[in-house]
């Protein structure tokens, strides 16, 4: 199960990080960082699909998709083309990201940053704080639901928000029993990587009004785009698609409907 392979990994690098910097280093530190950005907001947004762009290098089911572009470049492009927010894969084993490219986004811009990663720790959470996020991805497979309430509950305390992922229905109702204020359903199966809009489609009307519903994975084309809203989609994720793309800033305006805008 590849999603068990990456939470080994992810597991291992954690205990090194938090052996190389304790979280006692980082409080200090987040007691100085301004106020996030308004990651909900930004994805609230109403008469329009919020595209959340994503920079991505690498994943387990595709290999390396794009190297040659650095965060400030793909991120200053994605700020100016359209983004609503933007999510940096920090994971770096099968995603070849890095946390430090966090930082870096934070540097160049002030829309708000989505840490993109297999959250299992505590300790991921001062950290993302610190590099700049504005929010955070947490995964219910990856979870126990007292771990998901926890997370929440200090994400709250750091003034951070939490994208929460699913991809069955019993994922989706412990997210929204769990209290997530936007809940993110994944299109693919963390178990083999196969891809699915028809996820969003089965799993949507369990998400009530009061939340920001997002999709993720597998969206390439406006069509795509125009057809999630139907079912009541107000964001989605986009990174393999952009990262393709000989011009990301391009498809990315593509996506967001403006087609006009300079190259």
């Amino acid at each position: 199960m590849i999603l068990e392979t990456i939470l080994a990994a992810t597991r291992q690098e954690v205990a090194k990080r938090k052996a190389a910097k304790p979280v006692a280093e980082w409080l200090p530190l987040i007691g100085k960082m301004p106020a996030t950005k308004g990651f909900k907001a930004a994805l609230s947004q109403p008469g329009r699909v919020n595209l959340i762009a994503e920079y991505k290098r690498a994943s387990p089911s595709k290999g390396v998709i794009r190297t040659d572009l650095t965060p400030e470049e793909v991120v200053t492009a994605y700020a100016g083309n359209g983004a609503a927010a933007i999510s940096v894969l920090t994971e770096p084993f099968f995603f070849q990201g890095r946390p430090d490219f966090l930082r870096l986004a934070r540097q160049t811009t002030r829309i708000p940053l989505l840490r993109k990663d297999f959250i299992i720790d505590e300790y991921q959470l001062y950290e993302a704080r610190v590099l700049g996020a504005d929010a955070v991805l947490l995964i219910v497979a990856a979870l126990s639901r007292q771990q998901l309430k926890n997370y929440l509950d200090l994400a709250h305390e750091l003034d951070l928000m939490c994208l929460v992922e699913v991809h069955t229905r019993e994922e989706t109702e412990a997210a929204v029993e769990s209290g997530a204020a936007i809940i993110g359903i994944n299109n693919r199966n963390l178990a083999n990587f196969e891809t699915s809009l028809e996820t969003t489609f089965r799993l949507a009307p369990y998400v009530p009004d009061d939340r920001v519903l997002v999709s993720e994975s597998g969206i390439f084309t406006k069509q795509d785009i125009e057809v999630l809203s139907q079912c009541g989609v107000q964001a989605v994720l986009v990174g393999e698609a952009l990262m393709r793309s000989p011009s990301p800033w391009r498809k990315l305006r593509e996506l967001a409907g403006d087609r006009d805008g300079p190259d």
